[in-house]
């Protein structure tokens, strides 16, 4: 490169005075304590550990006086002397090096520039070829954990300093400031905690979860890299004996554990001991009685009786292990195969009955050896239903996302009469929307029963042969029949295509109060105020096929969407529930007042009991406890309907005898809206659109029939019914559905 002459007299003015101050005690330890910016000087050090000349060089050749002060510059400070404290060099040639830069040295930019071409494969720290600054190699040890890559700072923009540092290393152990894992040196131990969670019970969750997700290597690597074990030894050959089948070996593991719990002689957790660690509650009995069980039930489903009767006889007769389902067993010996699959936990299917029959058996086994099935499926189970009972107006069949948090507009509410039904001349007693939400049937004290299509609600069928008020009516589970129930005494199926009556029940001597059809469609059961004959059931040809005796007077019935049970509500406060296979009565549930309606939920799990009180509870149907009670709406006299509605039957819905229709929240028992719609009189019945849960509709004594939906999905204007807060003003109802305390 050519240089000016006054170039070189500046690099050779700049040398001899380095070398003066060299022996001044005013000298700076350019390698680690670079001074405040410098105008001129622009780039950083070369790395100070790059191998440089150190031998002498002639002032006039600027190369060799070049290489010389980097030499002179990379030197370490002589042990046997303190380091100074970082001091500001003095600018005694202002007019040629100009004012201090901080973060740079003094190296003027032409030695920088030569340094650079003399080791350029060196020159690795920035985008434009500068080499890397020893500050900036001093940082990397400052950064905290989780920022610090091989090729600098990991962008954190969108990060605070505080949330950075909380992260730990790749390997799980939280680095700290001044530790370095890039060479696999191990930081402090790690949290025993994951964000207040134990450490171990969320990994072991995640490898159950990998697994059940398919993920078996990924598994593999996270329990490798964790040291956690999803479960023991004992607890796989466990697992494996009861979904294959092996009995004996499952039996064996199940009798060791219990004997190693009672001497306590074995290490319970020891992986080559093929035991399980039991929970405090587990019972021995129980655990075999499910077992052999299970054994018995195949055999049953196999037909091969012999051996069922033997287990029967010889492996679950001896633990004297729940008697009365022992009983329930044997009576299976000699029934069809359809009233085996009719058993709880039972459909006929080997694999899935045998790993429901492990989640119950992993009830018995110590979580800290065997986590149940399907565990983080669960737990967000439980964070959905948390987001979905925390939203007031949740009406969505869409379960909520886990990204984030859930919460329902109420603009999206059925809130508004969006269309005024006033085809009857009479109180409107009932109404119900078809399963398939296409039609709804309307009937009351005129006689009439009327079918609507729900896209214009124009009416379709229009049915008049009903002698008196018509009370109920039900749509068959595929919506090709219905059957109504009167006052006259009797029960119709109608074909709904057709609008012909297809069968009359004329054999009750009081009036027909409610109808259930049973699973199948092909049979269905009348209720009614006849003390002789309350409940039957029937074929479609009219076939009387049971008559359930008790002497007590029916106001309403439900068959369960599973078939299973028949739900009676009687007059005398109690509400009867029957096996429908058997036609057994299972139990019998005393109530605090007389029940008005029942209506059951769709998983067949709840009924919903309206009592004449003004209270509505909802009841467990395997357990019989009293879940929860909604209170507010005014009853006393009438019979009111009340049912459950909402996209997944978050809500309780009913009518009122001041004119109101009243919404509860399922889940708290919370009033969520009560809408003033209907002009005088009570508001009999509610009916929940199935397919469309944005629509219920709503009957009532002013004759009309009203179609709630959102804002915004008004059809055509509607009557004066939209007016709210009119009184009632004493309207005299004088139908037959006033309590029936008068038979």
């Amino acid at each position: 490169m050519l240089r000016s002459k006054s170039v070189d007299r500046l690099l050779t003015w700049f040398f001899q005075r380095a070398r003066g101050l060299g022996r001044s005690r005013d000298i700076v330890e350019l390698a680690h304590n670079p001074p405040p910016h410098h105008p001129l000087i622009t780039s950083d050090h070369p790395d100070p550990s790059l191998p440089v000349n150190t031998a002498p060089a002639s002032v006039g050749n600027p190369d060799s006086q070049t290489s010389e002060f980097l030499s002179a510059a990379s030197q370490p400070p002589s042990s046997s002397t303190p380091r100074p404290n970082r001091r500001r060099r003095l600018s005694s040639s202002p007019d040629i090096l100009g004012p201090s830069s901080a973060g740079t040295g003094h190296i003027p930019r032409i030695a920088r520039e030569t340094a650079s071409q003399n080791y350029p494969s060196r020159v690795l720290g920035r985008p434009d070829g500068r080499p890397p600054s020893p500050k900036r190699r001093r940082l990397v040890i400052m950064r905290p954990d989780g920022t610090s890559t091989e090729n600098g700072f990991l962008d954190a923009s969108n990060e605070s300093l505080a949330s950075i540092s909380r992260k730990t290393a790749p390997n799980g152990q939280a680095a700290t400031n001044g530790s370095s894992h890039t060479n696999g040196s191990q930081g402090p131990s790690q949290s025993s905690t994951y964000y207040g969670h134990n450490r171990e019970e969320v990994t072991r969750i995640l490898i159950q979860s990998l697994y059940e997700l398919g993920y078996n290597e990924s598994a593999s690597l996270l329990s490798s890299e964790s040291g956690y074990e999803l479960e023991t030894s004992g607890v796989a050959t466990f697992r494996s004996a009861v979904l294959g089948g092996k009995w004996t070996e499952a039996e064996r593991i199940l009798i060791q554990s219990f004997r190693n719990a009672g001497s306590q002689q074995v290490d319970r957790k020891s992986p080559q001991e093929e035991t399980l660690v039991l929970a405090e509650e587990a019972d021995r009995n129980e655990m075999l009685f499910y077992l052999r069980q299970q054994k018995f039930l195949e055999l049953l489903e196999a037909r091969d009786l012999p051996a069922a009767l033997n287990v029967l006889r010889q492996e679950l007769t001896p633990l004297n292990f729940d008697v009365e389902r022992l009983h329930a067993l044997s009576s299976l010996l000699m029934c069809p195969t359809e009233v085996l699959h009719s058993q709880p936990g039972w459909d006929g299917s080997i694999s899935s009955s045998r790993e429901r029959l492990l989640g119950e058996l992993s009830k018995s086994i110590s979580p800290s050896v065997m986590i149940p099935q399907h565990r983080l499926a669960l737990l967000l189970d439980h964070v959905k239903h948390t987001q979905i009972n925390n939203c007031v107006y949740h009406n969505t069949a869409d379960p909520p996302s886990l990204y984030s948090d859930h919460m329902c507009d109420r603009n999206d509410f059925p809130l508004d009469v969006i269309v005024d039904l006033t085809e009857h001349s009479d109180e409107v007693w009932y109404c119900e929307f078809s399963h398939d939400g296409s039609k709804l049937v309307t009937a009351g004290k005129d006689h009439n029963v009327l079918i609507y299509n729900t896209t214009g609600f124009s009416v379709i069928h229009r049915l008049t042969e009903h002698e008196e008020g018509v009370a109920f009516a039900s749509w068959s589970p595929d919506d090709s029949k219905l059957i109504t129930c009167s006052q006259d005494k009797k029960a119709r199926v109608w074909s709904v295509e057709s609008g012909r009556c297809l069968l009359t029940i004329n054999h009750h001597r009081q009036p027909v109060t409610a109808a259930a059809w049973a699973a199948d469609g092909e049979s269905f059961v009348t209720a009614s105020l006849d003390a002789e004959s309350q409940l039957r059931h029937w074929s479609m040809r009219g076939q009387s096929l049971y008559t359930w005796k008790g002497g007590f007077r029916v106001q309403d019935c439900a068959i369960s969407a599973d078939g299973r049970r028949l739900v009676a509500a009687d007059t005398e406060a109690k509400v009867h529930v029957y096996n429908m296979i058997t036609y057994e009565e299972d139990y019998c549930l005393p109530l605090p007042s007389k029940p008005t309606s029942v209506a059951i939920s769709k998983d067949s799990r709840h009924m919903l009991i309206n009592l004449a009180e003004g209270e509505i509870q909802l009841v467990d149907m395997e357990t019989t406890a009293l879940v929860r009670q909604f209170k507010g709406q005014k009853q006393g006299e009438f019979v009111i309907r009340s049912t459950f509605g909402g996209a997944a039957e978050n809500f309780v819905v009913s009518g009122s005898e001041d004119s109101k229709v009243y919404i509860w929240h399922k889940e708290n028992g919370s009033i969520v809206e009560t809408l003033e719609g209907h002009i005088s009189g009570c508001v009999n019945s509610i009916s929940w659109n199935p397919a469309d849960p944005g629509m219920f509709a709503s009957a009532g004594d002013d004759h009309a029939v009203r179609i709630w939906s959102r804002e915004g999905n008004r059809s055509r204007p509607v009557g004066p019914a939209q007016r709210s807060g009119i009184p009632s003003n004493g309207v005299t109802r004088t139908s037959a559905l006033r309590t029936t305390s008068a038979f």
